[in-house]
């Protein structure tokens, strides 16, 4: 673990001394990922979650054996960007270094969004907001963004705004996103990756997806459909994101889970 990302835990827990059993005994862990099965929400155009049983019973030998083939895309369900994936020659899910899937977490709340600002941008003026409510966004902090849509998993209709699946689907995608400029800022504060609660980075009109472009274009990576984000407090989280260890993948299932300080 890197000095600051220990320092991090440290000034969280409030522990004088540098024991890290003493400091995550101080807070609980939170699992801010979806199972992923038949229900999983993915990019209309994608292809879905299976699961098929290979056995699941009692072998002649007398002992339960239970072994499953799974197949489905990459970006799906809670999941990873790499930040290849919308930037050539920047790194694949195996080259992500596992200083940039863990450390101190900041949620930028806009749950508060109105049913017609489901096409919303979070813009530059929410960050600053922010920042002049819970002081600057440092360096290498972990920046999730709170929408609420959490909630509506796994209605498809609400989630995503249809239930149709196809490339006929895609125009018919609504629910918030970053907006570029919002990007270029954590992109400038070198933060170091960025999540949200939506099936995407980019609002679901997008058609250029820019933010990931941005984010991406700085090897930043993103988490898209993270769960409970309602469960994480604003400041004082510390998460750690491990997706699937995919050679050359442009992403990939994510389990982030985050651990929280208890009063």
């Amino acid at each position: 673990m890197r000095r600051m990302q220990w320092l991090a835990l440290l000034a969280v827990a409030g522990c004088a001394q540098p024991d890290l059993a003493t400091v995550l005994a101080r807070g609980t862990w939170l699992d801010l990922s979806y199972p992923f099965d038949s229900t999983t929400i993915y990019w209309p155009t994608a292809r879905p979650f299976t699961l098929q049983v290979v056995s699941a019973q009692r072998t002649a030998a007398g002992f339960y054996y239970a072994a499953n083939d799974f197949a489905a895309a990459e970006h799906g369900g809670t999941h990873l960007d790499a930040p290849i994936h919308f930037a050539e020659g920047r790194r694949t899910t195996d080259r992500l270094g596992l200083d940039q899937l863990i450390g101190p977490a900041v949620v930028i709340d806009t749950k508060g969004l109105a049913e017609d600002e489901r096409d919303h941008r979070i813009g530059p003026d929410e960050l600053a907001a922010w920042e002049a409510a819970h002081g600057a966004i440092a360096a290498g902090t972990i920046v999730l963004f709170r929408t609420g849509r959490g909630a509506w998993w796994p209605d498809r209709a609400r989630y995503l705004g249809t239930t149709r699946t196809g490339p006929e689907a895609v125009p018919e995608l609504h629910f918030p996103g970053l907006d570029p400029a919002a990007a270029r800022l954590l992109a400038a504060r070198g933060v170091r990756a960025v999540g949200i609660d939506t099936p995407s980075i980019d609002y679901g009109q997008s058609v250029t997806f820019e933010a990931h472009q941005v984010l991406a274009g700085a090897d930043i990576p993103i988490f898209e459909n993270v769960a409970a984000l309602d469960r994480l407090p604003v400041t004082g989280g510390f998460v750690v994101a491990l997706p699937m260890k995919i050679g050359g993948g442009s992403g990939g299932p994510l389990r982030i889970a985050a651990w929280v300080p208890v009063d």
